[in-house]
């Protein structure tokens, strides 16, 4: 086996082991019934593996969120019709480990240092650039939660 694809597979594991975690914390928070447990760790770790995966080839992270949480989205609508339950009760849950945490503590930096040491390009720069990356990502994971269920619950065909 190649270097570079035993990397790529390990790399690939460990994000979806470590995004299995917190979704199910969010589950157990959210009140999902036992059973659907593993369904929304499943539904996390499928969600962050496949954002891993478009990002590593080349894909920028908020796109990769979109059709992440597009994806998640389908999976759960197929496990609402499967378990007879909601599809946030699988989602919500699987999507929370792809919040952009790490871009919107950046950006409060930014802007506490502006307060603090005063206006200067550089940090209006930084403070632009992790807010509008957060925001995007979040609109990529609300549009993506909801194109399933536009595409899926409609009452006129799509074609």
């Amino acid at each position: 086996m190649d270097l570079n694809l035993f990397e790529l597979f390990s790399g690939l594991l460990n994000d979806m082991f470590f995004a299995a975690i917190p979704a199910v914390g969010f589950a157990l928070v959210f009140n999902v019934p036992a059973p659907a447990l593993k369904y929304c760790a499943l539904g996390g770790a499928i969600g962050h593996g496949s954002r891993f995966l478009l990002m590593h080839f080349g894909m920028p992270i908020e796109w990769g969120t979109f059709f992440a949480a597009t994806l998640v989205g389908t999976i759960g609508v197929h496990w609402s019709h499967r378990f007879l339950a909601h599809p946030k009760v699988f989602t919500v849950a699987a999507l929370i480990p792809m919040v952009p945490g790490v871009f919107t503590y950046r950006a409060m930096i930014a802007m506490v240092e502006i307060n603090h040491v005063g206006f200067s390009p550089e940090l209006f720069s930084m403070l632009m650039e992790n807010f509008l990356k957060a925001m995007f990502i979040i609109a990529g994971l609300a549009v993506g939660l909801a194109v399933p269920g536009l595409l899926f619950y409609r009452r006129k065909p799509v074609v």
